[in-house]
């Protein structure tokens, strides 16, 4: 409400001036206010109240070459999630967002993940889209399931089955998901319990984009948009030790009414640049990975180390300066704000040592963190980079946090980042416990 209510002081002065009376003028500043109320929260016409994101993998393009590319005929998809809340009903959003035909589902399931493959028997629940088991997805579209009447818990792993009749095409999928997911040779095996059927592990998420809950115990959704490293690489494959689970579990230990976390990460992700490997830009892709979320409230913005580091080679003209990446933060601030969303600007982290580091990428890092400490266009910020550097080598990731590749944090690393975040910021309401 503080951008409408500048906005309508800004646009009363000046019909004050124009000398309309003032009854017309605060029936315009009343609109005007209207107008910005009624964009809070954002997705409150897509989901309805009490829904939030308790998890989510942002959509991407197969590359060519790779298994997805092929794509699947009459095989089954096991998916491993983890919520961040849990609650009841559910709903999940399947998307084939970068299909280029219509995408056929035959039939999901829900359930209590067991070890591997297994689901807990008895825990197995139909997914309908529109009363129906089987629904075609346009090429480009996303769909959320009719709500399924089953409670789930935070901090709890769900399968969810995918069958996929007949021949896909190239996947949409999310491709590093840190957890191993399984595939059948052939056949609908997704009303089973058993892992027999599932031979063929999978390192991505295939066509799953989102899982929403409704709840009483969420005050809404928190974002974690970004890279890489918020979509935890180089954590433990299967332990849910990204830096946004970490976040979810201490926001659950507050108890009382805490926030999901939805996680928008995406391998070499960049602020600018789209490509196929690493997914639209933070640009393009702001809306419908962050804003378009249930429940969004906040989200947290840690990128740009990818287009420091993507251009610091040759040619030697191709460096991205931070004038552009700041502009582009400003962009998502812009959308942010306008859609009554809070957004929190976090520093990039050290990365001398990895393969794409320069002196030159160093300095644009610096002139980077140094605009989100001070500008104050973020609503609040999140010093990551003060976390995780080592004390003794600042351009270092401490060695206590790297995971080897000098990029990336390791468990304990992305523990630190989500320490880091100062949970008075996002909920108030809990000063006394969020230090």
């Amino acid at each position: 409400m503080v951008a409408a209510s500048r906005t309508g002081r800004q646009k009363a002065a000046r019909l004050v001036r124009l000398g309309l009376p003032a009854a017309a003028v605060l029936l315009v500043l009343l609109a005007i206010i209207a107008v910005f109320a009624g964009s809070r929260p954002a997705v409150a016409a897509r989901h309805g109240a009490g829904w939030v994101t308790s998890w989510s993998a942002s959509p991407q393009h197969a590359v060519p070459g790779t298994a997805a590319a092929a794509g699947f005929d009459d095989q089954t998809v096991r998916e491993i999630i983890f919520t961040s809340v849990g609650g009841d009903p559910i709903r999940l959003e399947l998307t084939n967002a970068f299909g280029t035909s219509p995408l056929h589902v035959g039939h999901v399931t829900v359930a209590l993940a067991d070890l591997g493959a297994e689901a807990v028997p008895g825990t197995i629940h139909p997914v309908t889209f529109g009363g129906r088991a089987s629904v075609r997805i346009p090429p480009g579209g996303q769909l959320l399931s009719d709500p399924v009447g089953m409670r789930v818990g935070p901090q709890q792993e769900l399968a969810v089955s995918v069958y996929l009749p007949g021949r896909t095409g190239a996947a949409t999928l999310h491709s590093d998901a840190q957890q191993v997911n399984w595939v059948s040779v052939a056949g609908d095996h997704a009303a089973e319990a058993g892992a027999g059927a599932f031979t063929i592990q999978a390192p991505s998420w295939y066509y799953l984009s989102g899982l929403v809950v409704r709840t009483a115990r969420a005050a809404g959704t928190v974002i974690a948009f970004g890279d890489s490293i918020t979509d935890g690489v180089q954590s433990t494959v299967g332990a849910n030790l990204r830096w946004p689970n970490d976040l979810a579990r201490r926001l659950d230990a507050l108890g009382g009414p805490a926030l999901a976390v939805a996680d928008e990460g995406i391998g070499g992700n960049r602020v600018l640049a789209s490509s196929r490997c690493c997914g639209g830009s933070a640009e393009a892709r702001f809306a419908r990975d962050a804003l378009d979320q249930a429940g969004v409230r906040d989200i947290i913005v840690l990128e740009g180390i990818n287009d420091i580091g993507f251009s610091a080679g040759p040619p030697a003209d191709a460096g991205i300066s931070a004038a552009a990446i700041i502009a582009g933060y400003e962009q998502l601030i812009v959308q942010a704000h306008a859609r009554g969303a809070r957004i929190f600007g976090a520093t990039l982290l050290p990365f001398q040592g990895a393969g794409y580091y320069s002196a030159a990428g160093e300095a644009t890092r610096e002139a980077v963190n140094a605009w989100i400490r001070t500008s104050g266009a973020f609503d609040g910020v999140i010093d990551f980079d003060a976390v995780v550097r080592d004390p003794a080598d600042p351009l270092r990731l401490n060695p206590a946090y790297d995971s080897g590749d000098h990029l990336h944090p390791d468990d304990a690393g992305y523990q630190a980042m989500a320490d880091a975040v100062n949970l008075e910021m996002l909920l108030p309401q809990h000063a006394s416990a969020a230090h």
